[in-house]
């Protein structure tokens, strides 16, 4: 019997925002592999923490320190390559790519971020998995989707995250990006339940889906390349409602995905008429000009969508910090 993520999967691509393999395997039995990996520093947490996953923090660990290097680079390269080996165990469960995000302590460092990219790159490709399978998660600040534009120009495909409005949207287009991946509730809900809101229409009612829609309609309108992968979801209601905007690809936890696999009701989806979205002058902008001071404005005058990228990189410093410290106690054991 047809479930409700099977008739997702009839519409959009499918990509599973996990690095857990017990997730990706119970969702791929059917044949039906995702097609792209996505994670950040939150869910490298929440794996390393795992007792089952112990080996490979001690595993990236025992070569970081074979490294002789002091221990800030130890712990740097260990994090880099726990990344690595924790998405290598998904990497058979897609068709597409893996995605590993760059340090939120670079969001605002062109430079840093562009060198931490390629040092992902290398790492994936010294485990065998080449460099047109990956793709570097970027926030989307004005300083990093300069970094974005320059490391689509040497062939790493990048995707813009921690995006909640079109002017984000458009400069990662006019940078070139493979993807961009608006937030459909802000970060924070998945760690103070109380902040989420549940509406009954939510392609219509929710504040998110009108961003979304005026990206998707950009997009068309200025033929763009750059896939729109909506992330940050909570419910199979709220998957329905973006299905009905039309993006290219869902990313969808590990909870998404058994709701939405344990449902077989037949869901109708909607298409939202593009005639409910008003028109913008922000695509005659150009983002990138004069190191991105366009960008810099824009976000300077929507406090909502600054403070929710603020937000989002608060919480993914926190969280990479939990794991520096994991692994410092394990380089501390080894």
């Amino acid at each position: 019997m047809a479930t409700l993520l099977d008739s997702i999967r009839d519409h959009l691509a499918v990509d599973v925002d996990s690095m857990d393999p017990d997730v990706a395997s119970r969702h791929t039995a059917g044949g039906k592999l995702f097609c792209d990996m996505t994670s950040n520093q939150a869910i490298v947490y929440s794996e390393a923490v795992k007792a089952e996953r112990a080996h490979i923090l001690r595993d990236a660990c025992t070569t970081a320190k074979a490294s002789g290097l002091d221990v800030e680079h130890q712990v740097a390269d260990a994090l880099d390559l726990l990344n690595v080996l924790l998405a290598a165990e998904i990497y058979p469960h897609l068709t597409g790519r893996v995605h590993v995000q760059t340090s939120p302590s670079k969001a605002y460092d062109t430079e840093g971020t562009i060198a931490h990219a390629k040092r992902l790159v290398a790492v994936f490709s010294s485990h065998g998995i080449p460099k047109e399978r990956v793709c570097i998660k970027i926030p989307a600040t004005p300083e990093s989707i300069l970094a974005c534009q320059y490391l689509e120009k040497i062939g790493i495909r990048t995707l813009a995250t921690c995006l909640f409005s079109l002017p984000q949207a458009l400069a990662a287009s006019q940078a070139g990006c493979l993807y961009i991946a608006p937030y459909f509730n802000e970060l924070r809900v998945h760690f103070e339940p109380g902040i989420w809101k549940a509406y009954e229409d939510p392609a219509k009612e929710h504040p998110a889906s009108a961003v979304i829609r005026s990206i998707v309609q950009a997009f068309k309108a200025r033929h763009s390349k750059t896939l729109v992968m909506p992330a940050s979801i909570v419910t199979a209601t709220e998957v329905v409602a973006l299905v009905s905007l039309q993006p290219d690809h869902l990313t969808l936890s590990g909870a998404v995905l058994d709701k939405l696999a344990s449902t077989t009701e037949d869901v109708k989806i909607d298409a939202v008429s593009e005639t409910e979205v008003e028109q913008s002058a922000d695509g005659d902008i150009n983002f990138l000009a004069d190191n991105g001071s366009a960008l810099r404005e824009a976000l300077a005058a929507d406090a909502e969508a600054t403070r929710k990228l603020a937000d989002a990189l608060k919480i993914f410093d926190e969280m990479e910090q939990r794991t520096k410290e994991l692994i410092k106690t394990q380089l501390s054991a080894n």
